[in-house]
């Protein structure tokens, strides 16, 4: 079995020995030191809220190569939840359910590229974004991914195989207008073409 290497962070002394303790037991973690983390796959983060504080510390560690990172947080209220997925973190474990062999699982996950969440916490995100999406989004033409529905249109045709002439022609709007629709996506979206702007938005369930 190949061992993940693992940075670990905490609020307090007491939590950092604990997990570090507990970690290097487990045959799917190598605990690795801080100024170490340019190797580590994945972070571990401890703390009893997500504060201004810990957030920041999650922040550094993504900047520092680190990109992968699971919190363990004593509370959790939607508020915090909210804040972890901006964070953009792997995992999110409640601190009395973190068992040694739990927090292993949630950085194998977090290495290959997955996540892991409480189904009570994906409930509770399921209904943040639906909300999100009524009261914020589709009263400005949006949707989650991020795409108006006239985007989405012109990328739905562009999938079928239509030139700018065409989707101008089936959506009765300026070839211009097609051509700056396509570009605004590519270029907030940091996607490479036309091709990559479809498969996003394939991805993303829209077309």
């Amino acid at each position: 079995m190949q061992r993940t290497p693992t940075v670990i962070f905490a609020s307090d002394p007491i939590t950092q020995a604990g997990l570090v303790s507990q970690l290097r037991m487990r045959p799917e973690v190598e605990v690795i030191e801080e100024t170490d983390i340019d190797r580590a796959a994945v972070a571990v983060v401890a703390a009893d809220d997500l504060t201004e504080e810990v957030a920041r510390c999650a922040r550094a560690v993504q900047r520092n190569g680190c990109p992968r990172v699971v919190l363990v947080l004593t509370r959790l209220d939607d508020g915090a939840l909210r804040s972890c997925v901006e964070l953009g973190v792997r995992g999110i474990l409640r601190r009395s359910e973190a068992s040694p062999e739990g927090i292993a699982a949630a950085v194998q996950a977090a290495a290959a590229g997955e996540a892991s969440l409480a189904p009570d916490l994906v409930a509770r995100l399921l209904e943040h974004m639906a909300l999100l999406s009524r009261q914020v989004l589709s009263p400005q033409g949006m949707t989650l991914a991020g795409l108006t529905e006239r985007e989405v249109d012109v990328l739905r045709l562009l999938s079928e195989g239509c030139d700018t002439a065409e989707i101008a022609d089936k959506l009765a709007y300026s070839e211009r207008t097609v051509k700056g629709v396509i570009h605004d996506v590519t270029t907030r979206l940091q996607l490479k073409n036309r091709s990559h702007a479809v498969a996003y938005a394939m991805r993303q369930g829209l077309i």
